[in-house]
């Protein structure tokens, strides 16, 4: 397996990315995806409101939470740091739950 991890751009944000080439995905990390989605510019309270959710979604049973995968990518830091990536899919799956969440605590 090659991995082939960047830096995208989306929205003047950065978005970390990991292609996979045995499953042929991209793999995204959901707090990045938070980040963009809800528009926080800090890393901690992305961080944290993933958390929250990821909380709420496991106590429901979510099928997509209990599948994330979790990656080593480049943190804010510079380090390799595990985080919960996504697919494609289960990105699009998990934005229909955080319309619902919306609601931070």
């Amino acid at each position: 397996m090659t991995k082939k991890t960047t830096v995208k751009i989306f929205e003047s944000k950065h978005l970390r990315t990991h292609w996979d080439d045995e499953k042929e995905k991209w793999y995204f990390p959901i707090v990045d995806v938070v980040a963009i989605l809800t528009g926080q510019t800090d890393y901690q309270l992305a961080r944290n409101y993933w958390k929250v959710l990821k909380s709420r979604l496991l106590k429901e049973g979510n099928e997509t939470v209990t599948n994330c995968n979790r990656l080593k990518l480049v943190a804010e830091d510079g380090k390799m740091r595990e985080t919960d990536v996504a697919d494609t899919e289960q990105i699009f799956r998990l934005k229909t739950r955080w319309n619902d969440c919306r609601q931070y605590p």
